[in-house]
């Protein structure tokens, strides 16, 4: 089934969803570190074509030097019951979130204005994305992003059986240490619907399941401002931003981003990504 098949169901598992996860808002917190953040529980995917691509900047964000190539096994996790939705820490943080990629059009687009302001995000990536657009997670990785696994082909979990989510999962992050460099250290559930062989199986493959704070809803094309108010209204301390840059016409994201991204920065919050675990 196609992503963009799946968008109408998706409105109806997120009304669903905040009920069930809204229990577990203060459950799941990732810790902060001094200049990556750590994981919060998890909270449950634009319009005309996109502008020019920022001029590039002179600015390098730090290549993820020292990742060396992954253990034979990964670090064992325990098993969460709900997903990390919110990251703690000192200061006004936040991290950026970005789903459904890579994608040739948008995603350089996104990853051009987080270089041009010094930002570095998170990107949960499909393995069928992947593999047509390993450069983009090349530079991912040069730049200092965080990758996570969002499975292969964007399924509603909920429907499978266990081995058919053990071989979304584990093909994507096959796909992901290929092109970026290592094997993921995070998983996001699509539509956010989880269950309870999602999170046994990210644990086994040393993937933390993490969710969001404030869903932008760019996945419904509502217009650049509308995205914008979503993210500034949305602002707070320790927040998750969800956002998409695949999966339909992301121009309105492209577009809004470059609005709201120096707000954030101006407001004095300060974006950061999980640190790596070793």
């Amino acid at each position: 089934m196609q992503k963009d098949q799946l968008f109408t169901r998706r409105r109806i598992l997120l009304a669903g969803g905040a009920a069930a996860l809204g229990a577990a808002g203060t459950a799941g917190v990732v810790l902060a570190g001094t200049e990556e953040t750590a994981p919060t529980a998890a909270a449950p995917v634009a319009g005309p074509q996109a502008r020019q691509a920022l001029a590039p900047s002179a600015f390098r964000l730090q290549p993820l030097t020292g990742y060396g190539p992954p253990r034979a096994a990964p670090h064992k996790l325990k098993v969460r019951e709900e997903p990390i939705l919110r990251i703690s820490g000192r200061g006004r943080r936040m991290v950026l979130t970005f789903d459904d990629g890579p994608h040739p059009e948008y995603t350089p687009h996104i990853l051009d204005t987080l270089a041009h302001y010094g930002v570095r995000a998170m990107f949960f990536v499909c393995g069928e994305c992947v593999v047509e657009n390993k450069e983009l997670l090349a530079r991912m990785a040069d730049e200092g992003h965080v990758v996570g696994n969002h499975t292969w082909t964007h399924p509603l979990l909920t429907e499978l059986d266990r081995g058919e989510i053990r071989d979304e999962m584990e093909s994507t992050s096959d796909a992901i240490e290929d092109a970026y460099g290592e094997r993921p250290q995070w998983f996001r559930a699509p539509y956010g619907a989880w269950n309870r062989a999602a999170f046994q199986l990210g644990a086994d493959m040393g993937m933390e399941p993490m969710a969001w704070t404030v869903d932008t809803t760019d996945w419904s094309e509502p217009g650049t401002d509308t995205i914008v108010d979503r993210v500034e209204e949305g602002a707070a301390p320790g927040v998750v931003v969800l956002s998409h840059d695949a999966g339909g016409d992301r121009s309105q994201t492209v577009h809004a981003i470059r609005e709201w991204l120096p707000y954030l920065i101006d407001s004095g919050y300060r974006i950061s990504v999980p640190r790596r675990r070793v």
